[in-house]
């Protein structure tokens, strides 16, 4: 094995190794969420034990989690479950995924740029950019598997592989309702930059299907209520597809409005500067990113334009093929290819310091402040640990967010002050609600109160803020 792919395989071993203990210790310290490693854990949970992807909702309804994404791919990891029953499955097994799309990227940037050595470059900056990083530690999300997919799936389509590119594709649709746009986007490419207009075409017309299906009928179907319970974050412009779609054409100026934003235009550069612009020098390939891009500065929820979540995970294969397109595109005129990429990696390496999620940076000079304290295990968190313990398995149970990622492997968990049948209250009582004293804290302190007060609840452990209450009639 040449020198080159012997450090890629360490860089990727390396990668899924230390980002899979910083997720697990992320979350032994408290910084996962009921929403939403939890409710994931809840669906393969439920799937194990014979009941297909259901979760408790935030207003205590038993659901399928299809009703919320179509993400049907979580299934498979419900025979793991029956192996490794804990949620550092699904963050071990994220870790592990995103980290193969190093892979791929090496293959391409091999081809591309005629050199192992430039592949390897490109694979490294690829674990380097800091939306790949952030989305390997932001909880578990069935997305973040399309990452590696897409990856994989267009270094077979570049190859003009198209069954094993049909295969890795559908797989990704499967992880989110809209990924199949990224698919249709890969088929516009491909007719057009490969002349194959048959082929892409049923690729960009198949990917649309599946997205419009799974938004326009799967989800609403299972929702509880009616349509995707996510529309209200484009209210502004239109809520549906349709809806939007309508905006478009009768007030364009609520859409432009949507797309320029002080945050969204930070985000971009926060998309683009880490690989020094070269996606912008082959817009042709880099246009794959721009379905999910346009999603995310259309919606009024701020996280959306954040590389710190998952919402990067479908953006990160058009941009980081993007950049291996651009760097080949300028080699071959400025005749610059090892100075290239040099660039490139040296654009990486400043973006994972400054914006990178590893906690370590945080002790330099430029390095990345935010979130350094949620890899830190305290006395605190192993206060609430022996406080879920006192929690029995079986039962229904009424918590806060950060608490219920830890509680979720059961058939009823509900969102603390939602009560329903449980006999078991479990809070932190220093991060309340659902967002975590982002959504009505003030609420959830004053319900509590009430049920200290209630003589049929009563106080079996209450140490550093973590309080446990049972109904005993």
């Amino acid at each position: 094995m040449s020198r080159p792919r012997l450090l890629l395989a360490a860089a990727t071993v390396a990668f899924a190794g230390g980002f899979a203990a910083l997720a697990e210790t992320r979350h032994l310290a408290f910084w996962s969420g009921r929403f939403d490693l939890g409710n994931l854990t809840q669906a393969v949970w439920s799937t194990s034990h014979g009941r297909f992807l259901e979760i408790t909702d935030l207003q205590g309804r038993q659901i399928s989690r299809l009703g919320a994404h179509f993400d049907p791919l979580v299934a498979v990891f419900a025979p793991l479950w029956r192996i490794w029953p804990n949620p550092a499955l699904l963050l071990t097994v994220q870790a592990v995924a995103v980290s193969a799309g190093a892979i791929p990227v090496f293959l391409l940037a091999r081809k591309h740029l005629a050199s192992e050595w430039a592949g390897l470059t490109c694979a490294v900056v690829y674990l380097l950019y800091p939306a790949t990083q952030w989305l390997t530690v932001d909880d578990f999300h069935p997305v973040a598997l399309a990452t590696p997919l897409l990856l994989g799936a267009f270094w077979c389509l570049d190859e003009d592989r198209l069954v094993p590119f049909g295969l890795l594709a559908v797989l990704a649709c499967l992880t989110k309702e809209q990924v199949g746009f990224t698919v249709a986007a890969m088929g516009i490419w491909y007719a057009v930059a490969r002349g194959r207009r048959r082929a892409g075409a049923a690729i960009a017309l198949v990917g649309t299907a599946i997205s419009y299906i799974a938004v326009a009928l799967i989800v609403p179907h299972f929702a509880p209520g009616t349509g995707s319970p996510f529309e209200g974050r484009y209210a502004a412009v239109g809520g549906s597809l349709g809806g939007m779609a309508h905006t478009a054409v009768t007030h364009p100026g609520r859409i432009l409005t949507a797309i320029t934003e002080a945050r969204d235009f930070r985000y971009l550069l926060q998309l683009l500067l880490p690989l020094a612009l070269l996606p912008l020098l082959d817009l042709g390939v880099t246009l794959i990113a721009v379905p999910e891009i346009v999603l995310n500065v259309l919606s009024d929820t701020a996280t959306q334009t954040s590389i710190n979540f998952h919402y990067t995970a479908v953006v990160i294969p058009g941009l980081v093929i993007g950049a291996v397109f651009g760097a080949a595109r300028l080699g071959r005129l400025q005749q610059l290819d090892g100075d290239v990429t040099r660039g490139l990696l040296a654009a990486a390496v400043v973006a994972t310091l400054v914006l990178g999620p590893i906690p370590l940076w945080s002790h330099l000079p430029l390095g990345h402040h935010q979130a350094a304290y949620q890899y830190r295990i305290t006395g605190r968190n192993h206060t609430a640990a022996a406080a879920i313990a006192l929690i029995p398995r079986s039962a229904a149970v009424s918590t806060s967010n950060t608490i219920g990622a830890h509680l979720s492997d059961r058939r009823r968990v509900l969102s603390f002050p939602l009560l329903r049948e449980s006999r078991w209250i479990i809070v932190d009582t220093l991060r309340m609600s659902y967002g975590d004293d982002n959504l009505a804290p003030r609420h959830a302190l004053q319900a509590l109160r009430a049920i200290r007060q209630n003589p049929h609840w009563h106080v079996v452990f209450a140490h550093k803020g973590i309080l446990v209450l049972n109904r005993t009639r």
